[in-house]
């Protein structure tokens, strides 16, 4: 019965496959062509199925796996499990929902981030230090926020994208939340000007660290 579910789910999933969707993915990094409220949508009616979540998965297709991380139940992965998958998700958006949805509230997140963060290949590194900016701004204690500054100001310049990208907002997450560290925080943008000259939409809040920590803040006393 498994399979045939399998089965009727790529068909399904085939079927609300989008080229327009496909080609704006496709500018991203991912490559699947399907609308996410879709996908939401096919999610919601599947409910919890932590079997066919691992199943889909194995299939190696983008929307398959998205469903996939939407469907299945995040304390039920043992450690070394998360660590395959993770490898295994090149993509932005199937990595990205990975650590958010399924790690961060997975009991090895904790020994996750410490591996991930020291790991030589920078896609790895880039979800430990998502996951240490989750900590930084809700459970701070233990963390050596200075001595994260430290290897921040020393391999973010250098950093690929998606690793630079991670440690930025670790950067500014720590500006945001911990007034005693702001200042260097700041300084460390201003020095190495990492994304200073990204395209910003109108309204949005720029991700060049000084601004973003300064925007940040502004808003917070104006609660």
């Amino acid at each position: 019965m498994a399979e045939s579910t399998v089965a009727e789910v790529m068909d399904e999933l085939a079927a609300l496959e989008d080229p327009k969707v496909r080609a704006v993915n496709e500018k991203h990094g991912d490559d699947h062509g399907v609308n996410l409220t879709k996908l939401r949508a096919v999610a919601k009616r599947l409910k919890t199925q932590q079997e066919l979540a691992q199943q889909l998965w194995a299939t190696g297709d983008t929307a398959a796996r998205l469903l996939a991380l939407l469907i299945c139940r995040p304390k039920a992965f043992e450690r070394d499990e998360l660590d395959v998958m993770l490898r295994e998700a090149r993509t932005p958006k199937v990595h990205d929902w990975l650590v958010n949805y399924v790690v961060k509230k997975n009991p090895h997140a904790e020994d996750l981030r410490v591996a991930w963060t020291a790991d030589s290949d920078p896609v790895v590194a880039s979800a430990g230090w998502a996951l240490t900016t989750e900590r930084v701004a809700k459970k701070p204690e233990g963390l050596d926020l200075s001595g994260l500054l430290d290897v921040i100001e020393a391999e973010m310049k250098d950093a690929p994208d998606r690793l630079q990208w991670a440690m930025n907002h670790c950067l500014a997450q720590i500006g945001i939340e911990h007034a005693e560290y702001r200042a260097r925080a700041i300084g460390i943008g201003e020095r190495l000007r990492v994304l200073e000259d990204y395209p910003t939409p109108p309204n949005c809040t720029s991700p060049f660290a000084p601004i973003w920590i300064s925007e940040m803040v502004r808003r917070q006393s104006e609660k």
